[in-house]
């Protein structure tokens, strides 16, 4: 009897692993479009951040885990007073920025949120600056936190654009994990093979699986699981920037390797399913193309499959309103991914469940003409029983080439059409939006809104003076490059 054993020859990093590496170290990101994308998602990103801080079920999380500890140097989570170790501020930040799944969208083949990255690098970064002045050393500037949030998005989105994390069961947030674990070694100094390592400790990491945003258990981890993931980074980072050894493996590694245990490798039978099946796919090479074309939620707190929905909504609402009893049935005509994530039917049993629920985003704009934050709240379902009246009547239709649209890297396109039809026989038309506000194709006419959205966001938190003054210093491209992220911090310390 023979015993075959396999080479203890240590390999070199998987492939998709140096790539990253290369990229956060070597690419100089020369789009102006980008750098000003990323400006404006910053703002954005902070505003929904603050909103957020307005409800009791998001501020219960924040804070040191110790109560009253005080961190020299430590991180600042805006909006609040608390000074806190970077990872626990990256925690609190990426809570506070995701809770009313308000801030950016990418969507291909897997979804996220690449401003999610945000806590990572912010709270990395103002630690990093305070620590810095404290040696009379000077502190990084608002143009390496722009940096980073370009190559986080880049690395996310890529990721994303053709493979399916959420097909086998995962969230996307590990690719959170995985692009704020590059930016945020790079912040901190680490050399290529730091980057490497850490990265690598990322992808071997235990990842989360995506039963908290699909009924029946869609509950409020959703709205933190990113913070948690971007705060993992931090201190995966912090381990490796100590000296730990990477797993250079932790893709391809037969058997024990991400591909083997949790992307599928072998079908159902355990059977060795072709290459191109498992492995990663890419579509183009790291730039600064997912910044570019990064969505805004600039209109609706809502998951953005439904955006152009509740435009379209929105511009029925002034035909149905008066006639909401005499609706006999409402088409909704979307794509296959939103009928596969957002189409519920039966009881919403949270807030969380509702603003996942396609037929429920549709329904609050087309009744009341907005939506709000607010609308997904216990009470104001409860007190608003006609929403699941019209949700009932709801009929969720797949258009092919809508379907086809969203994929199209020339399109992107995340297309809704909803018509109603009433009782007597008589029907609205039927209103189609191809692309929402906040796509690339209506970034002009989104600018302003963002900073409508950003301006009122500031003043749930802050008195106008300091709003304006705020507002002022973050709208001018240059200028704002140059300040001190301490200084930018100060900002929006209560």
């Amino acid at each position: 009897m023979s015993t075959t054993v396999e080479s203890n020859e240590r390999p070199d990093y998987d492939e998709v692993i140096q790539t990253i590496a290369d990229y956060v170290i070597d690419y100089k990101v020369d789009s102006e479009e980008a750098w000003n994308t990323a400006r404006n998602c910053l703002m954005d990103t902070l505003g929904c951040g603050l909103l957020a801080l307005r409800f009791p079920e998001c501020s219960k999380h924040l804070g040191p885990l110790v109560e009253g500890t005080t961190v020299p140097n430590g991180a600042r989570v805006p909006g609040t007073q608390f000074r806190m170790d970077p990872a626990k501020a990256a925690w609190d930040i990426g809570c506070i920025i995701r809770w009313l799944d308000f801030n950016d969208t990418w969507l291909a083949a897997e979804w996220g949120h690449p401003s999610d990255n945000l806590g990572g690098i912010l709270a990395t970064a103002d630690y990093i600056s305070q620590k810095r002045i404290s040696k009379g050393e000077k502190p990084l500037t608002m143009k390496t936190v722009l940096e980073a949030m370009i190559k986080a998005h880049e690395i996310q989105g890529n990721l994303a654009i053709e493979n399916s994390f959420n097909r086998v069961g995962l969230d996307h947030v590990v690719l959170v994990k995985v692009a704020s674990t590059a930016v945020v070694t790079w912040l901190t100094g680490g050399s290529r093979e730091q980057i490497m390592a850490a990265v690598s400790q990322a992808w071997v990491d235990g990842q989360s699986l995506r039963t908290y945003r699909h009924a029946p258990n869609a509950g409020s981890r959703k709205s933190w699981a990113a913070g948690d993931a971007t705060s993992r980074a931090v201190r995966l980072a912090d381990i490796t920037m100590r000296g730990e050894m990477g797993i250079p493996g932790a893709l391809t590694a037969p058997q024990w390797g991400f591909y083997d245990v949790l992307f599928n490798k072998t079908n159902k039978d355990q059977q060795l399913k072709p290459k191109e099946d498992w492995e990663f796919k890419f579509q183009r090479d790291y730039g600064s193309y997912v910044m570019e074309n990064i969505l805004f939620k600039l209109s609706f707190p809502a998951e953005f499959h439904a955006q152009t929905a509740c435009e379209a909504a929105v511009t029925l609402h002034s035909e149905v309103k008066g006639r909401v009893d005499d609706i006999e049935k409402v088409e909704i005509t979307t794509h296959e991914s939103a009928i596969r994530i957002i189409s519920k039917h039966g009881k919403l049993a949270n807030p969380a469940d509702r603003d996942h629920c396609l037929q429920y985003m549709t329904a609050v704009p087309l009744i009341f003409g907005e939506l709000t934050a607010d609308h997904y709240e216990n009470g104001f379902h409860e007190n608003n029983p006609v929403i699941d009246t019209i949700r009932e009547k709801m009929e969720v239709i797949e258009n092919k080439q809508y379907s086809q649209d969203y994929h199209d890297p020339q399109k992107r396109s995340i297309a809704n059409a909803l018509q109603v039809f009433f009782k007597d026989g008589t029907h609205t038309e039927k209103v189609e939006v191809e692309y929402p506000i906040g796509h690339r194709r209506r970034r002009e006419e989104g600018f302003p809104v963002l900073e409508s959205k950003f301006k009122a966001n500031l003043a749930t938190r802050f008195p106008e003076p300091r709003v304006k003054s705020i507002f002022e210093q973050c709208r001018q491209q240059q200028s704002f490059e140059n300040i001190a992220v301490n200084e930018f911090m100060d900002m929006f310390v209560i």
